[in-house]
């Protein structure tokens, strides 16, 4: 891996970009890899041979045996799917032992998926397009200081004294305010108890292990979850998700320096795609956004929900790269664009008569805005075949030029298909 110590890969757009395949594909060369933030909200799925494999709390690493694979603290669990996930892989005979689950990172409970799915529903026309899963809630109860970590978790005494403490409150606002019915605490108990000490041996100051690893030099991949435009800070608020996705989450996600953060990988796809609401400006609705959505298989791997689907908008991809500071793109599903005759970037967008460069702040612009694209030949060939940079057709390798002159970052990975294989560097590649 050209001598890097450490490798953040994280996404460029609203989420789906591959960062799944990308993390799998490069964990052969790093001894650890660690998430920082997000739960099973996030969605990696992983083609090995004839295996699928569908993660949502587990780094991807966890399919490599002998790699250390860590949970940070900015991350939110829920037992009972990390539970299922375990029993999943184990089912395939893929060794779990290297998992550790910091003691810091707090703790979904059925409360917290019940207030999600009752505040989404009350939301009606307005609603965020949430999984439902119970991200938002936890996190809201980590920042109230009410929140259950995972080393008390684990703990009988402490998790039965926090419910006694809690629930009370927690079921007054469903009731009182939602309408709903609430939790017993027996049955709480009675549910995660067994998962709580299933877990138990898995947990462990993540931060004290990552910084030991750092300092004996060990590789370590930074991965991460959802992506920059679903950022809490920097995505399109309100229509993100509850952590931080950026590189700036890093740090404080897993308990470490922001100097232990090396390279920067933006993992982007060579077209756009969002789940859930928001603004879109590069969206088709109508058949070039139903052809990208077929042959990419766009259909979301924790909801199932169809992905939104457009042509590749570089305004959003320069704006990811300004504040991560990638140091180069992963393109992925370059051979979903294989068929279509002319392709389009968007390079600006027209905002009340003025030629924006930059993504707005505000969602009223982004609603309102029209996509000024730059027009590329497209090619015919299938590409999913090829392993090679120099033998993509010559318009292949015009555009993922021209990707590169447009944002400012070089292209350093491709891929064209879900297969470990159907990965390739391009010439000059940092990695």
């Amino acid at each position: 891996m050209k001598g890097i110590k450490s490798l953040a890969v994280l996404g460029a757009q609203w989420g789906d970009e591959g960062k799944g395949k990308i993390v799998d594909y490069l964990t052969g060369r790093f001894k650890v890899v660690a998430r920082f933030q997000g739960g099973p909200n996030a969605g990696h799925t992983v083609v090995v041979g004839n295996k699928t494999f569908k993660m949502h709390h587990l780094p991807v690493g966890i399919l490599h045996p002998g790699v250390l694979c860590l949970l940070g603290n900015g991350m939110v669990i829920n037992p009972g799917v990390l539970a299922e996930e375990l029993d999943g892989l184990q089912a395939y005979g893929v060794d779990t032992s290297g998992l550790r689950i910091s003691n810091r990172a707090h703790v979904i409970l059925p409360f917290h998926e019940a207030m999600d799915n009752a505040l989404e529903n009350r939301c009606g026309n307005k609603r965020i397009g949430t999984t439902g899963l119970g991200i938002g809630p936890a996190y809201a109860d980590k920042a109230y200081r009410r929140g259950l970590r995972m080393m008390d978790f684990v703990t009988y005494k402490r998790f039965r004294s926090w419910l006694e403490e809690t629930l009370p409150l927690q079921n007054c606002i469903l009731k009182e305010v939602y309408g709903r019915p609430g939790y017993d605490l027996e049955e709480i108990l009675e549910k995660f108890c067994p998962l709580a000490e299933r877990l138990a041996s898995y947990v462990d100051d993540v931060s004290k292990l990552l910084a030991e690893r750092l300092e004996r030099g060990e590789g370590v991949i930074f991965e991460g979850a959802q992506g920059t435009l679903l950022d809490l800070d920097h995505g399109t608020y309100p229509y993100v998700t509850s952590s931080s996705t950026v590189a700036g989450g890093i740090p404080s996600g897993l308990g470490i320096s922001p100097h232990a953060v090396g390279e920067i990988l933006g993992v982007i796809k060579a077209y756009t795609t969002r789940v859930g609401e928001g603004p879109f400006p590069t969206e088709e609705l109508g058949e070039i956004g139903e052809q990208m959505r077929v042959k990419g298989g766009e259909y979301g791997t924790t909801t199932g929900r169809p992905r939104r689907c457009g042509w590749f908008d570089a305004v959003i991809a320069r704006y990811a790269a300004r504040v991560n500071g990638f140091t180069g793109w992963s393109i992925t599903k370059l051979d979903v664009l294989s068929g279509f005759k002319v392709l389009k970037i968007a390079n600006a967008y027209e905002i009340k008569g003025n030629k924006v460069l930059h993504l707005p702040a505000d969602l009223e612009d982004l609603y309102h805005s029209s996509s000024l694209y730059e027009e590329l030949p497209g090619w015919e060939d299938d590409i999913s075949g090829i392993h090679q940079f120099d033998r993509l057709p010559p318009e292949a390798r015009r555009y993922l030029q021209a990707l590169e002159d447009i944002t400012g970052v070089k292209v350093a990975l491709v891929s064209v298909g879900p297969e470990r294989e159907q990965t390739f560097t391009t010439p000059g590649s940092f990695l």
